[in-house]
């Protein structure tokens, strides 16, 4: 659905009051269309440092593979941003450069903890003339090894799931939610449901609850969320914004827990100032 498909919807569910936020509700996203290697030695061949989801990482020579608890962190992905700025159309990103992911091998970290904040590591280059494919390295689990994925960027629109958490002050009923699904619901017909979910910004697909909160607390060494410092940082909760979400995806053997998906969080004032160092991750289940 379009803007005006879905202007039409919310007021054929009697939310029409909303169709002044649908520039809030509606936001610019970049779906991540993973098409797999599958000749054997594929990988080989490729190009050194295009945009791919899973196999063997190609980083800069004196880079280091990210560990964590004694364990390498598996490869998720990286991303070429010069394959993606025509997609940016909030121009958050730099336009050359490189990000990769990473993640904990062990599949042990979910976000909600502070103690587990080096489970997962993106690291950002500006230059990437001077790439290399890393070695494997043998301490790597075989079952957190991941098939490789040609990645081709394309753009979408992604819808809010909960408005009230996005409109300030807004009136909100169960009755104007269940009004407010069907039309979330009409809005993601259209997608294939058999393919996976890979995105960069926007709205995610969330599984569980809202996560920007979360990363909000757990990022500031919060955990209870009756802690009375939780009042003071929920004001700034919706400053997290999506970098990138990875589906589960049987082609590859990412089975992300339950399952689910990993979503890599940024704060925008981080995202403007190209740092990257201060990402928070949550692993929701299905």
């Amino acid at each position: 659905m379009d803007l005006s498909a879905t202007q039409s919807a919310l007021q054929k569910e009697g939310l029409e009051r909303l169709k002044q936020y649908t520039d809030v509700l509606l936001q610019p996203a970049i779906q991540l269309e993973a098409t797999p290697v599958t000749d054997a030695g594929a990988e080989d061949k490729l190009e050194v440092g295009i945009s791919k989801i899973g196999g063997v990482p190609d980083l800069p020579a004196a880079q280091q593979w990210p560990m964590w608890k004694d364990l390498p962190q598996s490869f998720v992905a990286q991303i070429r941003l010069a394959d993606i700025t025509s997609y940016d159309t909030n121009h958050w990103l730099p336009q050359q450069g490189m990000l990769w992911f990473f993640y904990d091998a062990k599949q042990e970290t979910y976000g909600d903890d502070p103690q587990t904040s080096g489970g997962w590591q993106v690291l950002y280059s500006a230059d990437i003339q001077h790439l290399e494919r890393a070695v494997v390295p043998e301490k790597l689990p075989k079952e957190a090894r991941f098939k490789t994925c040609a990645v081709k960027a394309k753009s979408e629109l992604t819808m809010a799931q909960q408005p009230q958490l996005e409109i300030a002050n807004l009136k909100w009923s169960d009755e104007d939610q269940e009004h407010y699904d069907t039309v979330y619901g009409q809005f993601n017909d259209d997608r294939d449901k058999t393919l996976p979910r890979h995105l960069m910004f926007g709205y995610p697909d969330t599984l569980q609850d809202d996560m920007r909160l979360q990363c909000q607390m757990a990022s500031n060494g919060v955990t209870d969320i009756n802690d009375p410092k939780v009042k003071d940082l929920s004001k700034d909760s919706n400053d997290w914004h999506l970098l990138l979400q990875v589906d589960s995806d049987d082609r590859t053997g990412m089975n992300w827990p339950g399952s689910g998906m990993l979503y890599y969080w940024i704060k925008l004032s981080d995202l403007k100032a190209q740092k990257f160092d201060h990402i928070w991750l949550v692993a929701q289940s299905a």
